[in-house]
């Protein structure tokens, strides 16, 4: 998952991206809201940590700017707490806000919130025939069910919910297998080549990432 970091302190946002890499995001970074229009309109960012307070354009005027280009979750960061402050922000459609100064891990724990809620929210990923619907736990090509098993599935629907992102086997079984499985990344091999026989024609769309792991790569 791709975040966006737009702080015009330097150090605000290096603490803030220590943080976030730790947790396997990929991390963008921008000074003002200018350079954050420019990066929404280059790359696919699936949310925003924004501050209010910044020259050029303040975080206001780009999160108007940006929900014309793409509707992208935001966090919203202000040295001031005042309640119509936060209000405002929310009429806008800040998904949350944190009062400066503020902890690193909340933050962290805020935005895992919000991509968790959000990615809740959307129930069928789809490319395509292929069509992994969430409600019914099944995965349909051509309107046909196949079978996968619940690993298959679930590192299925983890690559179409990170779609076109480099993901390092070591990111696949924390969030597959969780942080205290013992096995080592042979795992993630052996379940994406079965995964890969299971998809038939859509099996190129898991393409390997060399000496690091793998990627769900489609054209949009």
């Amino acid at each position: 998952m791709r975040i966006l970091i737009c702080d015009d302190e330097v150090l605000i946002r290096d603490v803030i991206k220590e943080y976030l890499l730790i947790e396997h995001f990929e991390v963008l970074e921008a000074s003002n809201g200018l350079e954050a229009i420019e990066q929404v309109k280059n790359n696919d960012i699936d949310l925003i940590v924004m501050d209010i307070m910044m020259p050029k354009m303040d975080g206001y005027q780009a999160l108007r700017e940006i929900k014309k280009i793409k509707d992208i979750p935001f966090i919203m960061l202000s040295a001031r707490g005042e309640e119509f402050d936060k209000l405002y922000g929310f009429d806008l459609g800040v998904d949350d806000y944190v009062t400066k100064p503020f902890s690193p891990k909340e933050l962290v724990a805020r935005i895992k919130a919000v991509t968790k809620r959000l990615q809740n929210e959307i129930s069928i990923f789809k490319y395509e025939t292929l069509v992994l619907d969430d409600l019914a736990h099944e995965v349909r090509i051509d309107n046909e069910k196949i079978d996968l098993t619940p690993k298959e599935y679930d590192l299925l629907k983890y690559f179409m919910q990170n779609k076109n992102i480099a993901l390092s086997r070591d990111t696949i079984l924390s969030n597959i297998w969780g942080y205290d499985f013992y096995g080592d990344e042979r795992t993630v091999d052996t379940h994406v080549k079965t995964l890969r026989n299971n998809l038939g024609k859509y099996r190129d769309l898991i393409t390997t990432v060399r000496g690091m792991g793998y990627k769900f790569e489609i054209k949009e």
